[in-house]
């Protein structure tokens, strides 16, 4: 008797696809914040339906990567200063709270074990940074995953769940507005960084999120509606 076949699992929806590809393009800057995404237009480029489309652009919506607008349609996200400043409160938020957690699990010197997936993340930021210091993307994607390394270090699967659905929305925006110091700069920041955070906790990550909202704060300022 011949051994009974194996369905291979399901690949990734033709949705899914346009997603990441829109996602991708969007991430790079090929689609500048404020383009409109027109379902039709999408839909006869990619030879897709427009409810694939549709679908699609909602899954964008979810991580805060489009915007939809009456009277304007679908666009890619802009950022104004109130954003920025919006976005900086709720990572400090869920920041904060895992660093208070693990400081009352561990006090103010954690065990290798808890921290070592942060060193991880530092050396990866500190290669790509010494390696790639023009390519913003890269270095955004480096420095999100030092930041998520931190919120693991609480154990909360809950903060982290909150936390990722972060991660599209914040590198939109470091990569749509480059902060004014350098690649180089931010790996010696985060380096010193956990090291502060053991020692004062939840008022070492609100000062590390407001010097890093300084460093974008000329560029985001000039968003697109000059009102705010």
């Amino acid at each position: 008797m011949s051994p009974r076949r194996r369905d291979a699992p399901p690949g990734p929806t033709e949705a899914a696809r346009l997603a990441d590809d829109l996602r991708g393009r969007i991430l790079s800057g090929e689609l500048a914040a404020g383009t409109p995404l027109r379902e039709e237009a999408l839909a006869s480029t990619a030879g897709l339906s427009r409810h694939t489309v549709r679908t699609a652009l909602a899954r964008l919506a979810t991580e805060r990567l489009v915007i939809q607008e009456a009277y304007r349609g679908i666009r890619v996200t802009s950022f104004t200063a109130e954003d920025v400043r919006a976005l900086q409160e709720l990572r400090c938020a869920l920041e904060a709270e895992a660093v208070r957690l693990t400081r009352e699990r561990y006090g103010q010197s954690w065990p290798e074990e808890v921290t070592a997936p942060f060193q991880k993340a530092m050396l990866e930021l500190e290669r790509v940074a010494s390696t790639h210091p023009d390519d913003w993307r890269l270095v955004a994607t480096a420095h999100a995953a030092v930041h998520r390394a931190l919120v693991a270090t609480a154990g909360s699967p809950r903060i982290e769940e909150a936390y990722a659905r972060l991660d599209s929305e914040m590198l939109l925006l470091l990569v749509n507005l480059r902060p004014t110091y350098s690649a180089e700069e931010v790996a010696n920041d985060h380096r010193a960084f956990l090291n502060e955070v053991q020692v004062d906790g939840e008022s070492a990550v609100r000062r590390h999120l407001d010097h890093g909202t300084q460093q974008i704060w000329p560029r985001s300022a000039r968003g697109i509606d000059a009102d705010h």
